[in-house]
């Protein structure tokens, strides 16, 4: 039970920061302009990042634990839903990570502006993915519980 308790808890936290990033901080920080937007991203991701792949590595590997250990498939089927965040981190998202973060970038450019854009859409890839991993592993506990 409690294995499954962390599963659900690194899954559904990830899942809430995704969405909060999603649909309130990133859409704030480009009304805000290019010059919050992009003095902004490099301290926001400094704190993040670490956050968020150790809450998809220890969901992924507790729910992987969870259906090990003989429960439902749909714990199996979230694990790798939610684990699709790093690929799509490192494929998706990283490229426009590594120039915002790089020092020489200019926060205040048209090309940040254009960055920053094209960010948001990328990253509801990650948001997608781990509420679909959330969903699957409540239905998992409900069904268990039923």
């Amino acid at each position: 039970m409690i294995i499954q308790t962390i599963a659900l808890f690194c899954c559904g936290t990830f899942f809430g920061a995704a969405f909060y990033i999603s649909i309130a901080q990133h859409p704030a920080t480009l009304e805000a302009g290019v010059t919050v937007g992009g003095r902004f991203f490099p301290p926001m991701y400094k704190r993040a990042a670490p956050l968020q792949i150790t809450l998809a590595v220890a969901g992924f590997i507790s729910g992987v634990v969870v259906w090990f250990n003989g429960m439902s498939l749909l714990w199996l089927i979230g694990a790798f839903f939610l684990i699709s965040v790093v690929p799509i981190t490192l494929i998706v998202i990283k490229p426009i990570n590594d120039v915002l973060l790089n020092s020489d970038n200019d926060p205040d450019s048209e090309n940040t502006q254009d960055l920053l854009s094209s960010w948001g859409p990328k990253h509801w890839l990650r948001t997608i993915a781990s509420g679909v991993a959330f969903l699957l592993y409540l239905f998992a506990v409900v069904g268990n519980n039923i």
